[in-house]
């Protein structure tokens, strides 16, 4: 106990730094996630292909390259932002693709019909999605989209390396101070580990809720 007494003021900037992460990184995700699962399931070609490409690019990119290219490669177009901007970019726009296929599936889960009715009742294709499609499929992704927001959560980690103040970069100020590494590691740990229970609970609370019952 007395490492996390004796350094709670820095667990504690880690545990924050961690959290905004985590969070801001999440409502971008979830925005770019919705905005291309409505590109790849559009009716214009254009579209589907930005949003083809667009998942297919991040996906298969490391998310340490993807890193390396927001922090080293918009300052070369005068892009200058502070590292935690960056890193809330890199984590949120990867995050992105696997929101974006989540919803695409759980949109592919509402009958087809449902959607070829809304149009013959003359609804727009947003209207169609708006007031259709994406209530039921709500329903649907609620435990993929939670699972992939814990993954974020640590996939933050790999902010450290990029000074961007988070939790596992209190592992660096407190090994300089001597402090067991093991000790320093569990702490770090359990941080993590509340803040994925805590989206768990979330989740779990929206699933039971809304989600379709089994």
């Amino acid at each position: 106990m007395n490492v996390l007494i004796d350094n709670f003021s820095v667990y504690g900037e880690g545990f924050l730094g961690t959290v905004e992460l985590t969070v801001y990184s999440s409502v971008l995700a979830l925005v770019l996630g919705f905005v291309m699962a409505s590109f790849r399931v559009a009716p214009v070609g254009s579209l589907r292909v930005f949003g083809t490409v667009w998942v297919t690019v991040l996906r298969n990119t490391p998310l340490t390259l993807l890193f390396f290219a927001v922090l080293l490669g918009l300052p070369r177009f005068g892009i200058v932002l502070p590292f935690q901007v960056f890193a809330v970019l890199a984590l949120g726009c990867y995050t992105s693709a696997f929101i974006c296929e989540a919803l695409r599936a759980g949109i592919n889960t509402v009958p087809r019909g449902q959607g070829e009715a809304a149009r013959s009742l003359g609804m727009t294709f947003r209207q169609t999605l708006s007031t259709v499609v994406l209530p039921q499929a709500f329903r649907t992704v609620i435990p993929p989209v939670g699972s992939t927001l814990i993954a974020l959560a640590k996939n933050s980690a790999i902010a450290g390396a990029f000074s961007v103040t988070e939790l596992l970069g209190t592992y660096k100020i407190l090994s300089e101070r001597g402090y067991n590494i093991i000790w320093t590691f569990v702490w770090i740990a359990v941080g993590y580990l509340i803040i994925t229970l805590t989206i768990s609970a979330i989740f779990n609370v929206l699933e039971k809720r809304y989600g379709v019952a089994r």
